[in-house]
This record gives C-alpha cells, structure tokens and sequence, in this order.
C-alpha cells in the first residue's frame, strides 16, 4: 500500500498506541543491553535510541525531552511526531516501560512525594553545590529553589551556584555565566541580591535575546569596574571567548565550552542543568520546592541548626524566568542535557 499524506497519521498513531500496549512485553524478550547503572540523562536517551531502533516503525521517530528519578526508577519525556509521552526505565538501563499507572490516587502520592528526603550523608557544616546553565529554564527553577534556603543558612552551611561546563543557550549564557561566576567570587554579599533580581524578571523577548541583567547589576549595588576586571581576567584563564569562537572545540559541533568550573564538573560527573551536589554526592531531591530543598539540606547536618525547622514554601517555582509557581500537573524535575555529548579535550 502507498502511504499518503492521510494515510501517515493513521499509521504512526496506531505504531505509538502498539507500542504503549506491547512495548513492556517485548522489551522483557529483548532487554537493553547495559551492565551498569546510568545516570538519567543516560538512560533515558539509551532507551529512546532504542525505540528508534527497534520500535518505532514508518518513518516516526521519537526525541528526548527530560528525565529525573521517580519512585525508584527514571521517568523520562520523549516525543513522537509532536505527541509527548512519559516513559520509564530502570536505572542500570535494561528495562524499559512505556507507561506506569500509579498505585495511589492523587493526593496520597504527592503526600508520599512531598515526605520523602534523600539519603545524604552528614557533616557538621554541609557543602551544597547547584550546577546550572544560566538560561536553562530548570537552572532557573532550581535557582528560585536554592535562594530562599541560601538565604536562610548561608551562614551555617557552604552553598553556591556552579556551571555546567558547557552551554546550550548561545551568546548570552555564556556571557551570564561568566558574570555570575565573577559577582559570586568578588562581590559574594551581592550575588544573591542579583541572582534574585536576574532570575524572577522578564523573559527576553525573542530568542536569542539577553534577559535584562544591566537593571539587575544596578539594583544589587555591583561595582561595575570590579566585575569588568574580574570578567576579562577569567574569560582569559578558562579560555571561554576562545573556545566560543572555535567551533572546533565544540561538543558535539553545537554546544560551546563553558570551563569555569570544569575540575568540579569532571569530579563529580556534571551531565546536565541542575545537578546538585551535597557533601560530595549527587542528590535528587524530591520536588523542587524551596521546602523541599530546606529538608535535603538540612538532613546532610550532624546537628541541624534552629533555622532547619523554619517552614518555606512548598510550591515550585516556575520554569525560566518569573517569579510564579509551577502549575497543577505541571512536569517536575526536567533539565537542559546533551546526554550523547562527549565534551572535547
């Protein structure tokens, strides 16, 4: 039969629905061949390479959106011809399931959710680590996360904001990256100030266009010499303006080197924007809510301090910029990610 144009649709619907119906059982038949436990990123993009391969019949195709741990296992967005679908695999990346039907009702599993502190292991003064693209929208969320429990424990614990060692959002996040970095560094007191004035503002505009920071460094009191100094130094040390302008060093030909921080982003096994890092040890909390964050925090405390038992919000901001919550239903715990990128030496 010759596929047309009103013939295709029918097709590849009827492909993803077999796929949802029968995905599980030949998968059990034919399981991912991985020895080892991935990260989400990882796992998830093997999986949906694996659909692409095995699965996925006349001419669809599927992409990878996000993944985030969930309830033991990697949820995981992809997308089929336009059509988002959650799916999950499991962590040594053998298994994949298509679809999950949860064993509570609604209210329970966000309870059970909202309950559940990772494991981290404890010191008498924490070091918390939030890796970021400066323009990811996740970054953003996970910022707006971190600042009300960096305000509240700055002086009990060691908190920061570190960057992925490479971008995704062009000019301009490398660009902010490189002047956070310095704020954070030189004119530390300041930093949350701005951070706050740069990530609750407007989105740019267009794509491509730099979100107001120039207001942001004026509300917050930089001293524009200092940070111009510290900027030009920098750029220089890491070699960030060169590496943009030598695509050759690009990851993957599409992604520019954002060195600053890459002896902690290699240390640690950075992939994506957020990854947090406590105490030396990767950590997913369970929502990005600040109180959320509070409680995985404060957990990593030998003796947690009188402020651990403040209560912050417990909704999660928004995506990007803006100072709003995420709304109901909304996805949790998407990043910004090139899981098949292998950056260049």
């Amino acid at each position: 039969m010759k596929l047309n144009k009103q013939t295709v649709l029918p097709v590849v619907l009827l492909v993803v629905f077999a796929i949802i119906a029968g995905g599980a059982y030949y998968l059990k038949a034919h399981p991912l061949n991985f020895t080892k436990n991935l990260k989400p990123t990882e796992a998830a993009q093997k999986a949906v390479d694996y659909a692409n391969k095995n699965l996925l019949q006349g001419g669809s195709k599927a992409s990878f959106e996000s993944a985030v741990e969930q309830d033991g296992v990697y949820a995981f967005k992809l997308k089929v011809d336009g059509q988002e679908y959650t799916s999950y695999v499991t962590k040594d990346g053998k298994m994949m399931f298509v679809s999950g039907i949860p064993l509570t009702d609604a209210k329970t599993a966000g309870a059970a959710t909202a309950a559940t502190t990772p494991t981290v292991s404890k010191t008498d003064k924490p070091d918390v680590k939030v890796f970021v693209m400066s323009y990811c929208p996740y970054g953003l969320q996970a910022e707006k996360m971190y600042l009300p429990v960096y305000n509240l424990l700055k002086n009990k614990a060691t908190l920061g904001i570190y960057f992925v060692n490479y971008s995704m959002h062009g000019k301009m996040e490398v660009d902010e990256n490189l002047r956070q970095y310095c704020i954070q560094k030189d004119q530390t007191d300041k930093y949350a100030a701005y951070l706050q004035c740069f990530v609750n503002g407007a989105a740019p505009t267009a794509a491509g266009t730099a979100a107001d920071y120039a207001t942001c460094l004026a509300k917050s009191g930089i001293n524009q010499a200092k940070l111009n100094s510290c900027v030009a130094s920098a750029d220089k040390q890491f070699n960030v303006t060169k590496d943009y302008n030598d695509k050759s060093t690009w990851i993957s030909g599409s992604y520019p080197k954002v060195e600053i921080n890459n002896d902690l982003n290699e240390k640690y096994g950075v992939q994506g924007s957020p990854t947090i890092v406590i105490n030396d040890k990767e950590v997913n909390v369970s929502s990005r809510s600040p109180e959320a964050f509070l409680t995985t925090v404060c957990a990593a405390f030998n003796n947690p301090p009188a402020e651990c038992k403040t209560t912050l919000s417990s909704d999660e901001p928004s995506t990007g910029f803006g100072s709003g919550t995420a709304s109901a239903g909304a996805a949790s715990g998407g990043g910004c990610a090139t899981p098949a990128a292998t950056p260049a030496k």
